[in-house]
């Protein structure tokens, strides 16, 4: 890969890992150690690990301390421990691809070791819409010099990709660079793969299709030995930290469009007006998007 290839691999791992922060680590199955985690609050990287290792066999606890690794820029312990997650739970394409990802930011050498492209190739098995592992796999081409396919898949990516997703801008200007690079023509067709964006990637059908995970009443119920009260504990703990995250992180749109719906699902109609209006105040760019999602969840 040219140097400038390699930069626009470098942009997108910076807005992989921000998805996987405020996306992609909720999408494993509510449990009740969850529910012990998100109360609890932020925990260090070695409470992290001793519970990982207490716990061998729960991929939640190796995928918390697989992403605060990463954080850290910790990479190659990040791989260690999400080799562990999906060993402990091999059906979560996320944990194949954060792995991956991890992988590629420990490598000295290799842009695409191995083991990387093994767990990206997982990823997409189990999930072809994973974002992560479509985006890598195309870095594979666009290593082994196919620049022309990369790019078509790229743009495949990006009709596929929701409006406002912290990933999109610098998806669109790896396509950009890679096309520079290689005298390929991209302006034109990043404009037509936005403009033919698939309907799961438009609007409020954001929120409607469940692509920004939160609380809900499936996940609450999958909690089957709690009582209520247990259940609405644990709910109200994961809404709270999820407030404390954005409020060190306003400019997290999806981070928003979360905690609305989250608070919805709580029965809390006026704080997810609140958390509209704080998201508008917070983001002024994103007002409309920020209403759509409002629109789609019922807030009124």
């Amino acid at each position: 890969m040219t140097t400038g290839s390699r930069n626009g691999v470098i942009l997108l791992l910076a807005a992989a890992l921000l998805a996987a922060g405020a996306v992609a680590w909720r999408t494993l199955d509510v449990r009740d150690d969850e529910a012990a985690i998100e109360a609890e609050g932020p925990l260090t990287i070695e409470q992290l690990r001793a519970r990982a290792e207490a716990e061998p066999d729960n991929a939640l606890g190796w995928q918390e301390l697989g992403f605060a690794l990463f954080e850290r820029g910790e990479f190659a312990d990040a791989a260690q421990a999400y080799q562990s997650a999906t060993k402990a739970d091999p059906d979560q394409a996320v944990l194949w691809s954060a792995l991956g990802e991890a992988t590629v930011m420990a490598s000295e050498r290799d842009p695409m070791p191995p083991q990387a492209l093994a767990a990206f190739r997982k990823a997409y098995e189990l999930d072809p819409t994973d974002a992560r592992a479509r985006y890598f796999l195309a870095v594979k081409r666009d290593l082994d010099g196919d620049h022309e396919g990369a790019i078509v898949e790229w743009l495949a990516l990006l009709s596929d990709t929701p409006a406002g997703a912290p990933w999109e801008s610098d998806l669109k200007r790896t396509i950009e660079q890679v096309g520079k690079i290689n005298k390929i023509e991209t302006s034109g067709r990043v404009a037509a793969a936005l403009a033919a964006r698939s309907p799961m990637a438009a609007g409020p059908m954001l929120t409607g299709g469940a692509a920004i995970p939160g609380p809900s009443q499936e996940q609450l119920a999958a909690a089957g030995s709690m009582d209520p009260d247990q259940q609405r504990d644990m709910a109200e703990g994961m809404v709270e930290r999820l407030e404390g995250r954005l409020a060190n992180d306003p400019a997290n749109v999806d981070g928003w469009v979360m905690l609305m719906r989250s608070r919805m699902t709580l029965g809390q109609p006026d704080r997810a007006r609140k958390a509209l209006s704080d998201a508008i105040a917070a983001n002024p760019g994103a007002a409309q998007r920020l209403r759509q999602e409002a629109e789609a969840l019922g807030v009124r």
